[in-house]
């Protein structure tokens, strides 16, 4: 075997042990396939038929009313009666158990929304492995981050019609796909210090992949500014499983014209 056997061999290696820690991710009793509805709240106290209590939303945050024989688990603590969560942050969640459910209570585009999670749910009782193009290190591609000088705020649509999302974008980041094309894409702060996350589009959306979006996270530039985007590990976002999702569409300078034949392909949920 040669050296360059060796490497391929190791790289589909990480990408497959990747790969199955994505879907066990998926698959967590609590996560997005779990989800059984999506609710808008306002200040109409409304009653819905996969959470306990009576839900509600004005100017102080979100809260609940208990009927008698029911409750709720907040941070450890057993809850009844009236319960106020308070108001939350743009994309923070908060997470009260309910038996076996685990009920996200969270602000998205303004909006305070309910999204109860029941492990039992079958979207994720009968969900398939995500299929996914072969690893192929050609895609593993180095940039160059390009910082603004200071964050700038980025205003996109979502998977749900007339919802918009704002995130600060600290810069760019520019490469060249195999095909010796190069390109920019707008970059928001990742999940962990320092590291970018990438949204975008390509000429295989709609047709291999979910057509509305895929992300990647980026790990922190080095010194010199340089970045590693391995689209290998392009991800589908929760709207490719569930339309109980508002998960944020890619601004329009990441709608790439070539084919990304990497990543993760449309579910078989969407197929």
């Amino acid at each position: 075997m040669t050296v360059q056997e060796t490497e391929t061999d190791a790289f589909a290696h990480a990408w497959e042990q990747w790969h199955a820690e994505r879907e066990r991710a998926l698959t967590d009793p609590h996560g997005f396939l779990a989800v059984t509805s999506l609710r808008w709240l306002d200040a109409e106290p409304t009653r819905f038929p996969d959470a306990p209590g009576t839900w509600s939303a004005d100017e102080d945050g979100v809260s609940v009313r208990l009927d008698d024989g029911e409750e709720l688990v907040v941070d450890g603590t057993v809850v009844r009666g009236q319960h106020r969560f308070g108001v939350l942050a743009e994309r923070a969640s908060v997470y009260a158990t309910a038996g076996e459910a685990v009920i996200e209570i969270a602000k998205r585009g303004g909006h305070d929304i309910l999204r109860p999670r029941h492990p039992d749910h079958k979207l994720r009782v009968e969900h398939a492995p995500t299929p996914a193009y072969a690893p192929d290190p050609r895609w593993s591609l180095t940039g160059r981050y390009l910082a603004f000088d200071a964050p700038r705020p980025v205003t996109v649509g979502a998977a749900v019609e007339g919802l918009e999302h704002v995130y600060d974008a600290p810069g760019e980041i520019e490469f060249k796909t195999p095909d010796d094309s190069t390109h920019r894409l707008t970059a928001f702060e990742g999940g962990r210090p320092g590291s970018l996350l990438v949204l975008f589009t390509d000429a295989t959306s709609g047709v291999t992949t979910y057509a509305a979006n895929r992300a990647l996270a980026v790990p922190a530039p080095d010194e010199q500014g340089r970045v590693v985007l391995d689209f290998n590990r392009a991800t589908n976002l929760p709207c490719a499983y569930t339309d109980l999702a508002t998960c944020p569409l890619p601004p329009a300078e990441n709608r790439l014209p070539t084919a990304v034949e990497a990543g993760e392909k449309i579910p078989h949920e969407r197929a």
